[in-house]
C-alpha cells in the first residue's frame, strides 16, 4: 500500500509520472473532469439563481466508477497529491477531486509539473503548494456563464429557427465569420492601372508623379502616361541599408496553432491533440519522457534552466554570432503571465535523434516547436536592401533587391520562413537605363479575404475573445453545427449561420459582441486575481441578459416549417419538416391537433465487430429518433455507443474508439485523436 496517492487528469501522465517517484507514490488518473453541472433545476441551469448562483454539481455520466476507485484509493493513503494540469480548469479539476472525494485540508497538496521530466516532476513535489479558491472561483463562474448564455439562447433559437446552439464565444467567433461575408458581398471592385518597366535583369514599377503618389483608375489614364514616357530612365537615387530580420518569439497556444495551421496544415484540435502527447511523455526506449512543456500557456517567457544550456548549445553547434538574447514581448491585457511559453524540455533531444520514436505527425510538430524555440534565441537576420529610383520625364519608377548577408535565426527556422535574394546590378547616380519594353496592365481592388483558421485564431486572440486553449473546440462548434463550411481552406458561414447570427444581433446585440466579451474575459481575469467577487459579476449579467431572453421568445417570430409536398395520411394536411432534439423530423403541420409522425425506416448496417461478444455493431435508432451503434445479440448483450464505433482499440485504456465530426475519441476515457 503506497502512503502517496498522487492524482493526474491523464492515463498515459500517470505512467510516466509514477516511473519518476517510485514504490512509496501511487499515480492514478481522474480521466479529466469527474462532475459537471447539473442539468436540473430551475430552467435546467443547474444553478440557483436566487440563491447566490450557487452551483448543483453531479458526476459524469460514466464516471461513477472512476469517483469509486478514486475514493478507495484515498482512503488508503495519508497523503494525496492534486496534480491536475497548471491552467484554471486544472486546478477546478482539483478542486472538484478534493471536495467530491472528500479529502481533508490535511491530508492534500496542490502539486504543478510544467514538464513531465524526472528531475522537474520531483522538483514539483518538493515545493507543493494548496488550491488556489480564486482560480477556481475564476473557472466556475465562467463555466456557469457558459452554461446560461449556452441553454437559454440554444432553446430560444431550437424553438423559434430551427438552429442548434448558441453560445458565449462560439456565437461571437460566427459574428465575425458573417460580418466578413458582408463586407465581402458589399464590396465594390474599383480598377487600377499598374506600368512596369522591364529591363533585362529587374523590373521597375511606377509610382509617383514629380513627388506625388500616382493613381491610375482607366486604360485612357495609362496610355497617357504610356505617350508621355522615353526611353531613358535617368537613376534618381540609389538607397543600400542594412535591415535586420527579426527573430522569432517563443510559441504560446495561440501562435502555435496559428503557425501549425499555415506551415503544417493542421487544424487546431489536431495541434492541440498531438501537443497534449507530446507534453505527457513519449516512450523513448530508455525512458519515458515528456517532449515538451505544458501547452496551454499565453506567456513567452523561458525559463533560466533552460535558457543558459540553450544558449551553450547554440555557440557550440552554429558560433558565438548566432546566440541572441532572450526576447521580452509587451505586456498585452490579455496575457495570463503564469508560466512558461512553449518549448522542449531538453534542446539536447533534437528531432531527428528522438524521430523513430514519434509518428510522423508527432515529428512534424515537436520539430516545429523545438526549431521555433532555437530560434527565439538566436541572432537577427541581416539583409541588404538596395532601392532604385529613376525618372523618365517626371515619372518616378522604383525597383527593390535584397540580399541575406547573415541567415541569424534562419539557420534552424529557414524551412518554415522563405528567404529569396534578388540581386540588382552595380548602378550610380545620374546613370541612365534604356528600355522600350514597358507593360501596362489591369487590376481590381481585391474584397477582403475570408477567415482561414489561423487568422480566425489570431483575430479571436487580438480581440481578447475567449481563452486560446478553447480556439479548437469554438471552432469544432461552429463546423459541426452547420454554420460554416470550408471553401479553399476559408470560412464561409452558411444561411443557418448568416440567420442566427441575425436573429442575435436583433435580440442581443449589446451581449453578443467583441465588446462585451471581452470585457466578461477581463472581469474573469479579475476574480482569478481576487479583485472581483464572482457571483456579483454572475448577477450583473443576469440582470442584462434573462429580460432579453424573456423579451426574445415572446418577440422573435418563429420560422415557417418547411414543407415536403406530401400530406398527412391521417388528416390530410401537409407534412413538413421539424427539428427536435434528435435532429430532424417529419410531422403534420396542423400539430397539435395532429400528432402524426412519420416513422423513418433505418436498414441495419453492420459497423464493426462487438468488442464484448461474437454479435455485430450495427446502426439502430432509439424511441425519440436519434441514431446510435449496438449490438445485434441485444438484449442478451447491451453494448451501446452514441457515437460511431471504429474496430480499433485505445491506446490508453483498451475500450473502443468511436468517430464523431472527423474526430476520434474513446468511448470510455479522455483519450483524443484527429
Amino acid at each position: 500500500m503506497a502512503k502517496n496517492l498522487v492524482i493526474v487528469e491523464s492515463p498515459s501522465k500517470s505512467k510516466t509520472i509514477e516511473k519518476y517517484l517510485g514504490k512509496d507514490y501511487k499515480v492514478v488518473s481522474s480521466k479529466g473532469h469527474i462532475r459537471d453541472l447539473a442539468t436540473s433545476g430551475h430552467l435546467g441551469l443547474g444553478v440557483d439563481i436566487e440563491n447566490g448562483f450557487k452551483p448543483n454539481y453531479i458526476p459524469i455520466k460514466g464516471k461513477e466508477k472512476v469517483i469509486k476507485d478514486l475514493k478507495k484509493d484515498v482512503k488508503d493513503s495519508e497523503m494525496v497529491y492534486l496534480a491536475s494540469d497548471l491552467d484554471r480548469e486544472g486546478e477546478a479539476i482539483a478542486w472538484h477531486l478534493k471536495d467530491t472525494l472528500g479529502i481533508k485540508d490535511k491530508n492534500y497538496k496542490r502539486v504543478l509539473f510544467n514538464e513531465i521530466t524526472h528531475d522537474k516532476v520531483l522538483e514539483a513535489m518538493e515545493s507543493p503548494t494548496v488550491i488556489d479558491d480564486n482560480l477556481v472561483k475564476s473557472q466556475e463562474t465562467r463555466r456557469i456563464l457558459d452554461r446560461i448564455i449556452g441553454f437559454r439562447l440554444s432553446k430560444l433559437l431550437q424553438s423559434k429557427i430551427g438552429a442548434k446552439s448558441a453560445g458565449r464565444v462560439q456565437s461571437v467567433a460566427l459574428k465575425l465569420i458573417v460580418d466578413r461575408e458582408r463586407e465581402i458581398e458589399a464590396f465594390i471592385p474599383e480598377e487600377y492601372w499598374k506600368i512596369i518597366a522591364i529591363f533585362k535583369e529587374y523590373e521597375a514599377e511606377l509610382f509617383k508623379y514629380k513627388e506625388e503618389d500616382i493613381e491610375l483608375h482607366s486604360e485612357e489614364e495609362a496610355n497617357h502616361v504610356l505617350d508621355a514616357l522615353g526611353e531613358e530612365y535617368k537613376v534618381e537615387s540609389v538607397e543600400k541599408k542594412e535591415k535586420a530580420r527579426k527573430s522569432k518569439l517563443p510559441f504560446t497556444t495561440s501562435t502555435l496553432q496559428q503557425e501549425a495551421s499555415t506551415k503544417l496544415n493542421f487544424p487546431a484540435r489536431k495541434t492541440m491533440s498531438i501537443a497534449q502527447k507530446l507534453y505527457e511523455g513519449i516512450d523513448l526506449g530508455d525512458e519515458t519522457v515528456g517532449l515538451i512543456t505544458y501547452m496551454r500557456t499565453d506567456s513567452i517567457r523561458l525559463s533560466e534552466d533552460f535558457v543558459r544550456p540553450a544558449m551553450k548549445y547554440i555557440e557550440e553547434k552554429y558560433g558565438k554570432k548566432y546566440v541572441g538574447y532572450v526576447k521580452q514581448a509587451k505586456k498585452n491585457d490579455n496575457v495570463q503571465d503564469a508560466h512558461e511559453g512553449i518549448r522542449p524540455t531538453s534542446v539536447l533531444r533534437e528531432p531527428t535523434k528522438i524521430k523513430q520514436y514519434l509518428t510522423a505527425d508527432e515529428f512534424k510538430l515537436y520539430s516545429l516547436i523545438y526549431k521555433r524555440t532555437l530560434a527565439s534565441l538566436m541572432s537577427d537576420a541581416s539583409v541588404n536592401q538596395t532601392t532604385i529610383i529613376f525618372d523618365n520625364n517626371d515619372y518616378k519608377f522604383k525597383t527593390t533587391g535584397q540580399i541575406l548577408i547573415f541567415d541569424g535565426y534562419l539557420k534552424v527556422y529557414g524551412d518554415y520562413e522563405s528567404s529569396e535574394d534578388r540581386i540588382l546590378p552595380e548602378i550610380g547616380e545620374k546613370e541612365v537605363a534604356v528600355t522600350n519594353n514597358v507593360e501596362s496592365t489591369q487590376h481590381f481592388t481585391q474584397p477582403p479575404a475570408r477567415y482561414t483558421e489561423a487568422k480566425l485564431i489570431k483575430e479571436l486572440e487580438e480581440l481578447g475573445i475567449g481563452r486560446p486553449s478553447t480556439y479548437a473546440t469554438i471552432i469544432d462548434t461552429i463546423k459541426s453545427r452547420g454554420y460554416v463550411t470550408l471553401e479553399e481552406k476559408k470560412f464561409k458561414p452558411t444561411s443557418v449561420g448568416v440567420e442566427t447570427t441575425d436573429k442575435l444581433q436583433e435580440f442581443f446585440s449589446d451581449i453578443i459582441n467583441t465588446d462585451y466579451t471581452r470585457e466578461m474575459e477581463t472581469d474573469l481575469d479579475e476574480i482569478a486575481d481576487g479583485h472581483m467577487v464572482w457571483n456579483e459579476v454572475l448577477a450583473d449579467f443576469y440582470k442584462l441578459f434573462e429580460p432579453r431572453v424573456k423579451n426574445a421568445f415572446s418577440d422573435m417570430e418563429k420560422k415557417a416549417a418547411e414543407e415536403t409536398g406530401e400530406n398527412c395520411p391521417n388528416c390530410g394536411k401537409p407534412l413538413v419538416i421539424r427539428n427536435g432534439k434528435y435532429g430532424e423530423f417529419v410531422a403534420c403541420s396542423n400539430y397539435p391537433e395532429c400528432k402524426y409522425i412519420q416513422k423513418e425506416e433505418v436498414e441495419e448496417v453492420e459497423i464493426c465487430n462487438c468488442p464484448n461478444c461474437d454479435g455485430k455493431i450495427v446502426e439502430k435508432k432509439s424511441r425519440k429518433g436519434k441514431i446510435f451503434y449496438g449490438c445485434n445479440h441485444y438484449p442478451k448483450c447491451k453494448t451501446a455507443y452514441w457515437d460511431k464505433p471504429i474496430d480499433k482499440k485505445c491506446p490508453e485504456c483498451g475500450e473502443m474508439l468511436t468517430e464523431k465530426n472527423g474526430i476520434i475519441k474513446c468511448s470510455s476515457c479522455d483519450y483524443k485523436e484527429e
